[in-house]
């Protein structure tokens, strides 16, 4: 018999507000999906890994399904259910055992029977509940035995996943060879390759710029909901990718407002997930909008960004739909207004149309490359005592700061640690002297550079008492 070598995909499926993320999040044992009291928290795709027993499986978590849907944003969240089911070995079906049956249960119910694929009906929200009484009027939707959980306290979510699992083990164990069999020749094993890192890129912006387009033009597919509406987007989405031999981790991540404009709670929930993202990435792209001006959200936006460290492309996005006239102006609200950006490339692109996106992903690579790029201590030093002798810091009384040698002390951002004596008085702008020499000397573009300073201590200077 065959092994089973695949990981399994399982889909979490149901109208609005059942509990889907909520169980999401117990099977991935996670807190990666939103959850809120809140009907229509999740819209688009989002995967998560976990195992019951031996089997490791894929999870997904899916928006509130509304088959009937004919426009708008319910239309795009159907769409990525559809998707989740068609890729799936198992689809879980969500109820809830307080709300009972209703219509749109019964749509999905008949749209699933006609896929064809394993399903399994699963009662939520059980918990204090007699088990007849959950799941008694939810045999009406024909899809057999109904399975009374509580996603939220645990109950019955295991042996669910494992009944829904069971198939892989109808698959049977890989045949083990007979003893008397003569041993299969085996090669020398091949050296194996290096492990290349994942570049993690967070895609970050105002809302409605055109951060899931880009993605969605990246993958090649509708894999995210990209819909001409404000905060469409509220999760941070990871998907990995491979573009050119080069591995990634796109992270979709919803628009950042004005502090001010922020008004329902599970927004400012999905603001704490970005600026979580930007933390936990490797280069951060951050998105602006050429139909609309530069505002001050992009510069707060650009700087916390700059206070993480993390490496930095600019986009600026819709290019295709502006002027002449209009394309000088928000070069020159750029230059003005993001001028601490100066390290970071940017871009012009369409990314509706491609246009720009290999370039702008060159970029994302040299920006990854010099945030963890290793710095040899000779030559840093060497750097170092040239621009000193070019330039040596200015005076503080009658001390002037010595400087000795220099080594990287950390990556992502690159810091540089430089060892002398009085070097509490060199000021900021011979700091910023001393970072761009360092930038040039190792083509340091797209990342943040740290300097920092250490003195000796010096044995016959009084201690105070």
């Amino acid at each position: 018999m065959n092994s089973v070598s695949f990981k399994p995909v399982v889909a979490l499926v149901g109208r609005a507000n059942v509990g889907k993320s909520t169980l999401f999040n117990r099977i991935t044992r996670s807190r990666a999906a939103l959850v809120a009291d809140f009907s229509g928290l999740t819209r688009d795709r989002h995967y998560g890994e976990g195992r019951v027993g031996k089997h490791p499986f894929i999870a997904v978590d899916t928006g509130g399904f509304e088959p009937v849907a004919k426009d708008g944003i319910l239309l795009e969240m159907a769409r990525q259910t559809q998707q989740a089911i068609a890729e799936s070995d198992v689809v879980i079906f969500l109820v809830d055992a307080r709300a009972g049956v209703n219509a749109h249960d019964h749509e999905i119910a008949r749209l699933l029977r006609k896929t064809g694929q394993r399903v399994f009906l699963a009662v939520n929200k059980a918990e204090g509940m007699r088990y007849d009484a959950a799941i008694s009027e939810f045999h009406e939707l024909g899809l057999g035995q109904p399975y009374a959980i509580s996603a939220s306290h645990g109950d019955g979510v295991v042996e669910l996943i494992e009944t829904a699992l069971s198939f892989l083990d109808e698959a049977g164990e890989p045949e083990e060879p007979e003893a008397d069999a003569p041993a299969a020749p085996q090669e020398a094993p091949a050296a194996e390759p290096p492990v290349q890192h994942r570049i993690k890129l967070a895609i970050v912006g105002r809302p409605n710029v055109g951060k899931s387009t880009l993605i969605n033009t990246l993958l090649g597919e509708e894999r995210v909901i990209a819909f001409d509406m404000p905060g469409t987007t509220r999760d941070a989405i990871e998907i990995d990718f491979e573009r050119g031999g080069t591995r990634y981790t796109l992270i979709d991540t919803a628009g950042l407002r004005r502090r001010g404009k922020v008004f329902e709670t599970i927004e400012k929930f999905s603001v704490i997930k970005t600026l979580q993202a930007i933390e936990a990435c490797n280069v951060v792209l951050l998105m602006l909008d050429a139909q609309s001006e530069i505002s001050d959200q992009d510069a707060h936006i650009a700087g916390f960004v700059l206070e993480t460290g993390r490496a930095l492309v600019v986009a600026i996005n819709k290019w295709d739909g502006i002027d002449a006239d209009q394309r000088e102006r928000i070069l020159r609200e750029y230059e003005r207004k993001l001028r601490f950006l100066a390290f970071a490339k940017m871009h012009t692109v369409s990314a509706l149309n491609g246009q720009g996106v290999n370039a702008l992903i060159k970029s994302v690579n040299a920006a990854h490359a010099a945030a963890f790029a290793k710095l040899s201590t000779p030559k840093l030093t060497r750097v170092l005592q040239a621009a000193v002798e070019q330039q040596p810091p200015p005076r503080k009384g009658i001390f002037r700061p010595k400087m000795r040698y220099a080594h990287q002390g950390g990556q992502n951002p690159p810091l540089v640690v430089i060892h002398g004596n009085a070097l509490d008085a060199v000021p900021d702008a011979y700091k910023r002297y001393l970072e761009a020499r360092f930038r040039a000397a190792f083509k340091l573009d797209g990342t943040p550079l740290r300097i920092e300073f250490k003195s000796s201590h010096n044995p016959y200077a009084k201690e105070t008492q």
